[in-house]
Parts: structure tokens; sequence; C-alpha cells
């Protein structure tokens, strides 16, 4: 009698202790549950906003995946809580629904470029990562996370991230369906949404900051060349891409003339660091000082793949190979 009694008792504070029971630990997933659903439905009508496009029932129903009836009472909820507007079967943010998604995008943008720049985490898992982190963060704990990095402008795939108190940010550049043939264009946004399309231009080895051209565009594929390898793609991949025009881009005031990326430097060449351009923050920025990418390290143009990336370099008595999105943000002088 006396076992039985000590188990009703453990089975009931198990149950019903206020802060770490069963109960109250359902009752705090249905709240976390409750308001992701909540913030994921504003972001989806951010989306479709800045997109041009109109968000719908049908719209939400293949974002969220939710049956008719509570996704009925969850469109419901968001009117009577003043965060949505209907206007016949389509659906608007009022000011105070568009300010928490705008929260909510600044906390996954941010986020995502913690995981890039800081943790190291490869580009295609930030997204899943920060679609989990973005409904857990204050905007205090975002201003201290801008604050750390900085207060980057861009996420890790070209995307600007809000500031949490001003309008709809634009993304940058042209859709790659509607660039010209042939001309060089510079990739300022790389699409992670589907994440399948974006894993696949990650795999291609596509990336910020590149120069490519179309060189050929039909109903089945678009090829592209950056000069050294083509890119052959289903248009539905191709359309995750967007570029803007190439500028020139002047050295900073105070670099010696004649300094150049890395990348720049043929093979067997050798020259002197001048800097990591300032752009390059985090993670890879601290790798590449700890190999020794230091001012006034002499280094040479070793070897190259038959596709010239990765490259080998000789720094101090080593060899190191480096992608050339890494290479592309070493300064260099080259030696005569």
């Amino acid at each position: 009698m006396t076992i039985f009694l000590l188990l009703l008792v453990v089975v009931g504070l198990a149950v019903l202790t206020p802060s770490y029971g069963l109960l109250a630990q359902a009752g705090k997933y249905r709240l976390a549950l409750a308001r992701e659903r909540t913030e994921n439905a504003l972001k989806h009508l951010l989306r479709q906003a800045t997109e041009g496009h109109a968000a719908s029932f049908a719209s939400l129903e293949g974002v969220l995946h939710m049956g008719d009836r509570r996704l009925m009472a969850l469109t419901q909820r968001l009117e009577r809580d003043g965060l949505v507007r209907s206007e016949g079967t389509q659906f608007q943010l009022t000011p105070e629904g568009e300010r928490v998604a705008l929260h909510v995008l600044r906390a996954h943008r941010l986020w995502e470029l913690y995981l890039a720049d800081e943790l190291g985490v490869p580009i295609d898992r930030v997204h899943e990562q920060a679609e989990r982190a973005e409904h857990g963060l204050s905007k205090e704990q975002l201003d201290r996370l801008s604050a750390s990095m900085g207060h980057p402008e861009l996420d890790p795939h070209g995307d600007p991230i809000p500031t949490g108190d001003g309008p709809v940010p634009e993304s940058p550049g042209t859709p790659l369906g509607a660039w010209p043939p042939s001309t060089p264009g510079r990739i300022v946004h790389l699409e992670d949404e589907p994440p399948l399309a974006f894993a696949q231009l990650s795999a291609e080895g596509l990336r910020l900051g590149q120069i490519v051209r179309v060189v050929e565009r039909s109903p089945t594929r678009v090829v592209l060349s950056d000069g050294e390898s083509e890119y052959r793609l289903a248009p539905m991949v191709a359309a995750n891409i967007h570029v803007a025009a190439v500028t020139a881009e002047p050295a900073p005031a105070g670099w010696p003339e004649g300094v150049i990326p890395l990348t720049g430097l043929p093979s067997g060449a050798s020259a002197e660091v001048v800097a990591l351009d300032p752009a390059f923050r985090g993670f890879a920025r601290r790798r590449l000082l700890d190999l020794g990418f230091t001012p006034g390290a002499r280094i040479r143009s070793d070897l190259a793949t038959f596709a010239g990336d990765p490259r080998a370099y000789r720094l101090r008595g080593t060899t190191i190979a480096l992608r050339r999105e890494q290479s592309d943000r070493v300064l260099v002088k080259p030696l005569a």
C-alpha cells in the first residue's frame, strides 16, 4: 500500500508540477506551436506582398500544411488580433502584422548569417536551422546579435536584413530570366527556397559575387559560364539566381597600387598578402588568419585542379588548398 501511494505521488508530481510536469510541458508546446504557425503565416503574407502577389487561403494552406478547419480558426484569430485583414478571398497584413513579420524575417536572416559566418555551418544547411530558431528570439537579442556582427546588411544568400523599424527591404538584382544573353552579371542573390533548388546551386559551385554570362537559354535548360566553367541548370533552378551589372571596384584608399585578389595570381607566381577583404567576417575570416594569411606573408600560387577550383597555394612552408570564394577575399600584391 505504501509503495502504491508513493507511485501515485510520483506520477502526480510528474504530471501536475506547474513548471516541469507533463501538463505544463504540453501547454508550453501548444503555445509554441501556435506562435510558430502565426509567425509563419505572417511571414508568408509579407513575402507575397513583397513579390507583388496576393496571399490567399490556398497559398496559406500550401505553406502551413494545415487542414481547412484549423487554418480557418488561425486566420480568424489573426484578424481578431489585428494582424491581418481579409478582402474577399485574399489576406493583407495590418501595420502591426507587418511589424511582427519583419521581426521574424530579421531573426531568420540574422541567424542564417550567424550560422554561416560565425559557426561555419554549410550554406545549404543554415535555412532549415534558422527556420527553427527564428521564433524564439526577442528584439533585444536580435539587436545584440546584429551589433556583434557589425550590423550586417545582407544574409548569406544576398537577401537584405530588415532593421526592425524600417520598410520592407527589396531583394537586389534582376532575375536571371530577364538578364540579356552574353551580358556579364554579378550574382547578388541566390534564393534559398525551395531548398532543393538552392542545394543544386550550391552543389554546382555558384556563389555570391561570381560573374557569369548566359550563353544558352531554352525552355529546357539555361547554360551559364564564368569564363572557366559552364553550369547547366533547369529554368526553374536558374530562376533562383539574381544578378546585377558588373561595375569597376576601385581599391579602397590607403592600399598600395597593384593590389589584386589572390584568385588573379598566375600559377607559379608569388605575392605578398596585403589584407583580407573587410567584408569577409566571422569564422571563415578567422580560419584564414589562423592559417597565416596576415599582412606581409609571402605566398605562391602552386597548383590548380583541372576545373581551376580549388587551387593550392604555398604559404609559410605549407601547401593550402583554397576555393575561389576564399581566394577572392585575400588581397595580395604580386612580386616581381
